[in-house]
């Protein structure tokens, strides 16, 4: 089983800016891809930004500009930076991994797995 654990979330006013972090347990090194997602109050979680193991990085229109992905590989962490912060982006927060590693399990399909997610509110 792969664990995400992510932190960083909170308040913060309209303008402001929030660093996301993701520690996965699992080598993200050999992940297909890792991603943050978010779900606000009443809405269905939705993609805000996505990093491919070859570095290519893809993002909701409403957060290009504001928002950026990383990834530490060494430290097994993915980072969500988030510039400019605004009242809708107001939502928990999650991050996923897909990868075909668990420990010393390798599927030929890649898994999903996602963290417990942390809520970020912006302040008008």
């Amino acid at each position: 089983q792969v664990h995400l654990v992510e932190s960083g979330g909170g308040l913060v006013q309209a303008g402001g800016s929030l660093r996301l972090s993701c520690v996965v347990s699992e080598d993200i090194s050999r992940s297909d891809s890792m991603g943050w997602y978010r779900q606000a109050l009443g809405n269905e979680r939705e993609l805000v930004a996505s990093i491919a193991n070859d570095g290519r990085t893809d993002y909701a229109d409403s957060v290009t500009g504001r928002f950026t992905i990383s990834r530490d590989n060494a430290k097994n962490t993915v980072y969500l930076q988030m510039n400019s912060l605004k009242p809708e982006d107001t939502a928990v927060y999650y991050c996923k991994v897909d990868t075909r590693y668990s420990g010393r399990a390798y599927y030929t399909t890649a898994r999903r797995y996602w963290g417990q997610g942390t809520q970020v509110t912006v302040s008008s």
